[in-house]
């Protein structure tokens, strides 16, 4: 019971930072611990299925909770507390640093393993400072083509929901579709036009679960064929991902008493992260 509850928390905390521009879902899972466990089972769910779901469904549904329930939360702190909130993602993915560097801490260096790092580390650098989109699509005057839009974009977020360092909902930022994606769900759960939204959804969810398939089988591909390159590569993902977080916070205007409550905040998420990735 224990072990199902801190899933459904680990799950929580992911679910909330792929609503997060800029926080990358797939670094969290890195950090709570169950990172490289979760692509084996979602590349072979059909394998002691009973196991394998008895893990996938808590943590699911802690996703799943908070996308419905913390959604208009997080918004609202985003809008008038964006520096601790941000601070306290921040120090969700430094706390798990430790438990990922112990993946390579006794293996060979290799400056192959260095190069990997800086280009992660790079492409993740360069989507921060070079993505930036204004448009918003617009669902109620799209006609009847934003369905398979709405899978394909789904399968695109899924695939970079699931690599570390990468934001799937920054990308759906790029592609116009995050506002639309955040609204059609906080008017679900507000029971506003119940059946028009699920209607949105359906096809963007199962654009994800295909997307999330299929990065899941390469990226297991990688950690069995270059497990020690594949680490390095996500180290790359990971700090790369604490700077652009980091970087913009710098233009904010900010009060002494947030950067005190965000410094406070950036210690616990940080504990909370080591604390859970050894569980």
């Amino acid at each position: 019971m224990k072990e199902k509850l801190l899933l459904v928390i680990k799950g929580m905390i992911i679910g909330v930072a792929n609503i997060i521009p800029g926080v990358s879902g797939g670094t969290l899972a890195i950090t709570l611990g169950i990172y490289e466990r979760l692509i084996k089972i979602i590349s072979n769910l059909k394998k002691e299925l009973k196991k394998n779901l008895s893990f996938i469904i808590p943590l699911g549904l802690g996703a799943v909770m908070a996308v419905l329930i913390l959604s208009k939360i997080i918004d609202f702190t985003l809008e008038k507390y964006p520096l601790p909130t941000f601070l306290f993602f921040i120090g969700l993915i430094i706390g798990g640093i430790p438990l990922l560097y112990k993946k390579i801490q006794h293996k060979k260096k290799d400056i192959s393993n260095m190069i990997v790092f800086l280009i992660t580390f790079g492409i993740v650098l360069l989507m921060a400072l070079g993505g930036h989109s204004n448009n918003v699509v617009d669902f109620a005057n799209a006609g009847v083509f934003i369905y398979p839009a709405l899978f394909l974009v789904g399968s695109i977020a899924a695939a970079t929901m699931i690599i570390p360092g990468v934001s799937g909902s920054f990308v759906l930022m790029l592609l116009g579709f995050y506002k639309p994606i955040i609204n059609t769900i906080s008017n679900l759960v507000s029971l506003n036009n119940v059946i028009a939204n699920i209607l949105l959804l359906i096809p963007f969810g199962l654009g994800i679960i295909i997307g999330i398939v299929v990065v899941a089988k390469l990226i297991e591909f990688l950690l069995k064929k270059y497990e020690v390159k594949t680490y390095y590569g996500i180290l790359g993902f990971v700090f790369a991902s604490i700077f652009t977080l980091s970087k913009p916070l710098f233009a904010l205007p900010i009060t002494t008493v947030e950067v005190i409550i965000g410094l406070i905040l950036l210690i616990t998420g940080g504990i909370i992260a080591y604390k859970l990735g050894g569980k």
